[in-house]
């Protein structure tokens, strides 16, 4: 008589089990793809066309390792920042300051975490998830602490100047609402931004799309500072 033949069944995992492996999968798969997408965002050119001229003015990007600041003059091709953003809105702003840094970003990480140190959970969920748009102004004596210079033509700087202008939630006199907080020095204030930030649209992608509304080339989207840095001359060759 033939052997019967002993069929071993697969034992089937419980479905909760199922159900956990794919969630976890899920939750890794997600920063991947973030950074996958930043990586290609950062190397990803936009105004691709645009180069550097050999004349006109300079302006900033300053990087503390997460974040970058634009810095303008003061005053540059008949527009001045001195009447928006006053020096009486500061605590103790350098009487001859001539250059002011702009940086934009959620406002419990900005307003809540003065220091490294006191980032906690609430503030990164904030970041991740969305939050109000604030601006953080301050009014700088010598802009060579930063780390990149970008050379513009006039017309240039007055899209770029004007981009950052509207970023500004303005009061019933047309002026930027100044946010009741001590800022971090006495020569930088915080103002209420108009949308909102988030992982998408985190403090870096802002300058980078400043810069794109005034024709230079950046980035596509780079949510972290090296993806928006490496492209402009470091001060070295200033």
């Amino acid at each position: 008589m033939p052997r019967r033949t002993r069929i071993r069944r697969r034992k089937r995992r419980p479905p909760a089990r199922r159900w956990l492996r794919r969630a976890l999968l899920a939750v890794l798969a997600l920063p991947l793809a973030y950074l996958l997408a930043a990586l290609v965002g950062s190397l990803v050119p936009v105004n691709r066309a645009w180069n550097e001229p050999a004349e006109g003015i300079t302006v900033y990007l300053a990087n503390n390792g997460l974040h970058a600041d634009i810095v303008m003059p003061v005053r540059a091709a008949g527009l001045d920042w001195g009447p928006l953003v006053p020096k009486s809105d500061f605590a103790a702003p350098d009487p001859q300051a001539r250059w002011v840094a702009f940086g934009s970003g959620e406002e419990r990480v900005y307003l809540e975490t003065p220091r490294w140190q006191d980032i906690t959970l609430r503030t990164i969920w904030s970041a991740l998830t969305g939050g109000k748009r604030v601006m953080h102004v301050e009014w700088v004596s010598n802009p060579h602490y930063v780390d990149r210079a970008i050379r513009l033509r006039p017309e240039e700087y007055r899209r770029l100047w004007a981009a950052v202008r509207s970023d500004f939630e303005l009061d019933a006199n047309g002026k930027p609402r100044l946010i009741e907080h001590p800022g971090y020095r006495g020569s930088d204030a915080f103002y209420w931004a108009t949308g909102k930030a988030n992982a998408f649209f985190t403090c870096n992608a802002w300058a980078a799309n400043r810069l794109r509304v005034a024709g230079v080339e950046t980035s596509l989207w780079p949510p972290f500072v090296q993806g928006l840095v490496w492209r402009y001359r470091q001060m070295s060759e200033e």
